[in-house]
C-alpha cells in the first residue's frame, strides 16, 4: 500500500490487525477475537478519545475490518456497533448517552445492533411504519424489523422509528436505544442459507415503553442523524467485501502456484492467471473508492461522502463476488470442499451486493444524485 494513500500510522495499524487476524484465522472464535480487538483498541479507533476511543475516523475503522476479513476472520458487527451506532451516538447523543455507551462500544465490552429494515419498507426509510408515540413518561414503540444482525449478542438495538411532528402532524424518523430485555421487545431468528457467525433476526416491538432519554439526538433532526450512520455503514460494508475478496484471492493464488496438472503450475496458464489479475485490479479500485469515501466522511463532507460511500459499496460488492467466484473456479472441485473453505463464501459474498442497500438502489442514487437524471418513482 503506497504511503501516498495511507499515513505511516494507518499502514502500521493495517499490519497489526493483519497479524491479529491471522493469529485467530479461519474458524475463529468470534467472541474471543472481538474481545481481543476491543482490548487492543481496534474496535473503537473511530470513536472520540474522551470516551475511550482512538480519536480516528472511518479511515482507521474500515482498515481494521478489511484486514480482519483478509485474514479470514471478518467481524460483521463492526459494521453496526462502532460504525453506525457509535458514530450516531458520538455525533448526536447526549452527554449521558455518550458516557453510557461509547466506552463499552470502544473496548468491545458492549455491543449495539441496528434496526432499520422492515418487511414492507425494505430500503425505503420514508416508508418505515414502526411508530414512536410520546407519553408523559417517555415513548412507546410499535412495529417490526427484519434482517437485524447480532441482536442476541447485543446489549441494545438502535431502532429507527417514526414520530409525529407536533407542528405538521407528519411522521419523521427518530432513533431510539432499546435495551435487549425491554418488555415487549421480541426477536425471532431468521434461518439463513448463509454460513456466518452473526445470526439474523426479525424483531417485534409491541407497546415497548422507553424513557425520554432513549431518544438519540434532536427529535427534529432525525433524518440527518439517520444518514450520518448510513455513510459509515456503506464504507464498512465495502471494507467487509474487500477483505473477503482478498482472502479468497490469496487462497486461489497460493493454490495456482502449487497445483500442477501438466508440466507447470496451473497459475502459468493465462486462462487461470488473467482472471485472478482482474480480480486483484477490481479489488484495488474498490479499495481506493472506499478510502476516498472514508476521507470525505472524516473531513465532515457528508454529501461528498454519500456519493463515494455508495460507489465504494457497489464496487466492492461486485469485486468481492467476482474474486470469490474466480477463486472457487481456480480450485475446481477443491473449491467446493469444506477443507479449503471457499464454497461458504459464495453466499457470503452476495451480502455486499444486497445489504445494507441493493446495488440497484445505488445505481438509482448515482443516476439521480450524480447524473441528475429524473426519478422513475
Amino acid at each position: 500500500m503506497s504511503t501516498m494513500i495511507e499515513s505511516e500510522e494507518l499502514t502500521a495499524l493495517r499490519a497489526a490487525v493483519s497479524a491479529l487476524g491471522h493469529r485467530h484465522g479461519p474458524g475463529f472464535d468470534r467472541a474471543a477475537l472481538w474481545a481481543e480487538a476491543g482490548k487492543l483498541g481496534y474496535l473503537g479507533v473511530n470513536l472520540p478519545e474522551e470516551y475511550g476511543g482512538g480519536g480516528g475516523g472511518m479511515a482507521e475503522l474500515s482498515t481494521v475490518l478489511e484486514e480482519a476479513g483478509a485474514a479470514g476472520a471478518p467481524l460483521l458487527m463492526m459494521v453496526v456497533s462502532p460504525a453506525i451506532c457509535g458514530t450516531v451516538i458520538a455525533r448526536f447523543g447526549t452527554e449521558e448517552q455518550k458516557r453510557t455507551w461509547l466506552p463499552g462500544l470502544a473496548d468491545g465490552s458492549r455491543t449495539m445492533a441496528f434496526g432499520i429494515t422492515e418487511p414492507d419498507a425494505g430500503s425505503n426509510s420514508h416508508r418505515i411504519t414502526t411508530t414512536a408515540t410520546r407519553t408523559e413518561a417517555g415513548w412507546v414503540l410499535n412495529g417490526r424489523k427484519v434482517f437485524v444482525s447480532g441482536v442476541d449478542i447485543a446489549d441494545a438495538t438502535l431502532i429507527v422509528g417514526r414520530a409525529s411532528d407536533a407542528r405538521t402532524g407528519n411522521l419523521k424518523p427518530c432513533l431510539f436505544v432499546v435495551p435487549r430485555d425491554t418488555p415487549g421487545f421480541g426477536r425471532r431468528q431468521i434461518e439463513m442459507e448463509l454460513d456466518a457467525q452473526e445470526k439474523q433476526f426479525e424483531l417485534t416491538l409491541d407497546d415497548v415503553h422507553l424513557p425520554a432519554d432513549a431518544l438519540v439526538g434532536d427529535e427534529d433532526a432525525g433524518l440527518l442523524q439517520l444518514f450520518a450512520g448510513l455513510n459509515p455503514e456503506r464504507i464498512m460494508t465495502a471494507a467487509f467485501a474487500i477483505g473477503m475478496g482478498r482472502y479468497a484471492l490469496d487462497k486461489a493464488v497460493a493454490y495456482a502456484k502449487e497445483r500442477q496438472v501438466w508440466k507447470s503450475p496451473i497459475g502459468a496458464h493465462q486462462a487461470i492467471a488473467h482472471p485472478l489479475a482482474q480480480a486483484r485490479i477490481e479489488l484495488e479500485l474498490a479499495r481506493l473508492m472506499m478510502q476516498k469515501a472514508a476521507q470525505l466522511y472524516d473531513a465532515g463532507d457528508d454529501v461528498g461522502a454519500g456519493e463515494a460511500a455508495n460507489m465504494a459499496k457497489y464496487a466492492a460488492g461486485e469485486a468481492c463476488v467476482k474474486a470469490v467466484d474466480q477463486a472457487v473456479h481456480t480450485l475446481g472441485g477443491n473449491g467446493l470442499t469444506r477443507e479449503f473453505g471457499l464454497a461458504r463464501l459464495i453466499a457470503a459474498s452476495r451480502v455486499a451486493r444486497i445489504a445494507p442497500v441493493s446495488r440497484e438502489m445505488i445505481l438509482n442514487y448515482v443516476s439521480h444524485q450524480t447524473l441528475g437524471l429524473p426519478k422513475s418513482y
